[in-house]
């Protein structure tokens, strides 16, 4: 993929983070903007029209989801990939019905994105050949949870209320980290 005069929008709280990734994609080629949050991140697609952007699903203010959604709505999307630490299937499909042409986990590297961006949206991505294996209780309680949370569009006191727990140990069941299984 040849990365000439392409431009590229980073969209992520987490200065740090951001700041490798555009430093990473400067080296391959790339124009890079920057935003830290949903609204600066629509001005800049706007203004600038960059051809892709990877988008944080947490951060303050809109959602990433909420970024996808306006951004597909616009006559020049870009091709939006979604990266999260906070990763339920729910939420990655829903990111995809939106528009996102994919979803990765954090941390994600400059070869994972580009390979995420290469995928031929037309032609779905083929399961592992290898067997199934059941979640864990824990990743099982962890998706149900995004999946009520992303219903209720984010309110913790309406998802707390559907799921029967009080809001503050709705909050910090959300605070940690996913299971791995």
């Amino acid at each position: 993929m040849s990365a000439t005069n392409d431009k590229i929008l980073l969209v992520d709280d987490e200065e740090a983070f951001r700041k490798r990734l555009a430093k990473a994609f400067t080296r391959r080629g790339f124009t890079v903007y920057e935003a830290g949050d949903a609204d600066s991140a629509l001005a800049v697609i706007k203004r600038e029209k960059p051809a892709r952007a990877v988008i944080d699903l947490r951060m303050p203010g809109k959602s990433g989801l909420e970024l996808v959604a306006a951004a597909a709505g616009l006559p020049e999307p870009p091709t939006m990939v979604v990266l999260t630490g906070y990763g339920s299937i729910a939420t990655a499909a829903e990111a995809i019905r939106l528009g996102a042409l994919s979803y990765l986990p954090k941390p994600a590297d400059v070869d994972g994105i580009l390979q995420a961006f290469s995928r031929d949206p037309q032609h779905p991505i083929e399961p592992p050949a290898e067997d199934f294996t059941a979640p864990s209780l824990a990743r099982a309680e962890w998706e149900h949870i995004n999946r009520v949370l992303n219903d209720c569009h984010g309110n913790i006191s309406q998802a707390a209320q559907r799921l029967g727990l009080h809001r503050r140990t709705l909050q910090r069941k959300l605070q940690k980290y996913p299971p791995k299984n």
